[in-house]
């Protein structure tokens, strides 16, 4: 399945209004920006259990996998939402802040 940068944000801003909507949660400015640390800081927690330096708790190899797929896609979502709310086009900033070096030679 692949969808553009666009079409994500729309379904993932989708799912979160009505996620908000069913938990009465407010949503401004900060909620983005602390969501998208909130959601790092459990990427990076299940990072370390995927190479041994967290606790397991009982989740076995797989598990760990799945969460640390799940985790990422929760940075994701929530840097597309933080992007929407701001009014950042990311297609334009990666085009000028990545893509320019694309088919140049490396400089020594």
């Amino acid at each position: 399945m692949s969808r553009s940068l666009a079409e994500l944000s729309e379904l993932v801003a989708e799912v979160s209004d009505t996620y908000a909507s069913r938990n009465d949660i407010a949503r401004d400015n900060d909620w983005y920006l602390l969501k998208v640390q909130e959601e790092l800081g459990e990427l990076s927690a299940e990072y370390l259990k995927s190479t041994g330096r967290g606790r397991l708790e009982g989740a076995d190899a797989g598990e760990i996998r799945q969460a640390l797929e799940d985790e990422a896609a929760d940075v994701l979502a929530m840097l597309l939402l933080f992007a929407r709310n701001n009014g950042i086009d990311l297609d334009a900033a990666l085009e000028r802040k990545w893509f320019q070096y694309l088919g140049r030679s490396p400089t020594p």
